[in-house]
């Protein structure tokens, strides 16, 4: 008989991924989509056809964290055999704006959907809550599980209030419910509004004459960056362990927003040079002398996160898993699918 998922945040770069991954595991997967004015299953359309629905393999349904009314009624409906919780305002530099939200999709989704699945008697459900580096905030790096936590934004205080959730109603209710502590994880499907495809959308457009300027924050803010292809079958392996438990999913090397810009300059034909200091710093076109990179304050956080490297020695040696994808094989995807 088919395992049955329900993906939360299925319109999004790791939802998208997961559904692709878990259906061809000849899972039938479900996933919850909020009500929008305009379409957001951009990343879902290629599977979200009509084949697809008559068969059954992929089913859509309206919903939202916020909401414990259409969770419980589409847990209900379906009887999944796992749940995964992606979906949350994932953007770190507006929660700074909108914290209230933030911390009521991002806290309180979470413990709507465990309290839901506590009292759901027909089966024990198996819950992955999508936790974040981010946690670790100040904390050194390397960063494992034995980390502590020092959020440095809501977004990350909130995420800090499911991941302790999550292990509260393992303990108390003997729930099969898991975190993942992805790092970051980026790819081709990644929103404009985050830096590395803003790098590489900016880059693009500027070689090839339809942008002039890249404007940015933080440079030297560093990050554990990977493949969410190879993040999304972690979350997989996670839930398939007998004993559940929480792993931080990473690949242990570290690169600057610098290095970023640098490399994918690099890739896309770009002689980048670089002049000044602080918020006076510019990148320049070294064929044309012309300025292509700016800093601009407004993209700085009001608290920053300086580095963070994960440590994934539990997920591969309980889970047997590691990223495939380097860091230069991620840059090389990443461009080559920008139009």
């Amino acid at each position: 008989m088919k395992k049955i998922a329900l993906i939360l945040g299925i319109t999004g770069q790791d939802g998208s991924y997961l559904a692709e991954f878990l259906m061809k595991k000849k899972y039938q997967v479900h996933g919850i989509k909020r009500r929008t004015s305009t379409p957001n299953t951009i990343r879902i359309d290629h599977i979200f056809d009509s084949i697809n629905f008559d068969n059954k393999k992929l089913i859509m349904h309206h919903g939202d964290l916020s909401d414990a009314g259409s969770l419980n009624r589409i847990i209900n409906e379906i009887n999944p055999d796992e749940i995964y919780n992606l979906a949350a305002q994932s953007h770190v530099k507006i929660s700074f704006q909108i914290p209230e939200y933030t911390s009521d999709v991002n806290a309180m989704g979470p413990l709507r959907l465990l309290e839901i699945i506590r009292h759901y008697k027909k089966k024990n459900i198996k819950f992955y809550q999508a936790s974040s580096s981010e946690m670790f905030g100040k904390s050194k790096p390397p960063q494992n599980e034995k980390t502590l936590f020092q959020p440095r934004s809501i977004y990350a205080i909130s995420k800090v209030f499911a991941y302790h959730s999550v292990i509260h109603y393992r303990e108390a209710y003997n729930l099969h419910a898991c975190n993942g502590i992805l790092f970051n994880h980026e790819s081709p499907r990644r929103g404009v509004n985050f830096v590395t495809k803003k790098i590489i959308q900016g880059l693009t457009r500027i070689k090839n004459g339809k942008q002039k300027i890249l404007v940015l924050g933080n440079l030297y803010s560093r990050r554990d960056w990977g493949h969410a292809k190879d993040y999304v079958e972690s979350m997989w392996r996670i839930l398939q362990r007998k004993k559940p438990d929480d792993y931080v999913v990473a690949t242990r090397t570290s690169h600057s927003v610098k290095d970023f810009i640098n490399i994918s300059a690099k890739k896309i034909g770009i002689k980048l040079i670089w002049k000044n200091k602080g918020l006076k710093e510019v990148g320049i076109d070294k064929t044309n002398n012309k300025i292509i990179i700016m800093i601009n304050k407004r993209y700085f956080r009001e608290t920053e996160v300086d580095d963070l490297i994960g440590d994934y020695s539990k997920a591969k040696k309980l889970l047997k898993w590691k990223p495939k994808y380097s860091f230069n094989a991620l840059v090389d995807d990443m461009i080559k699918n920008e139009k």
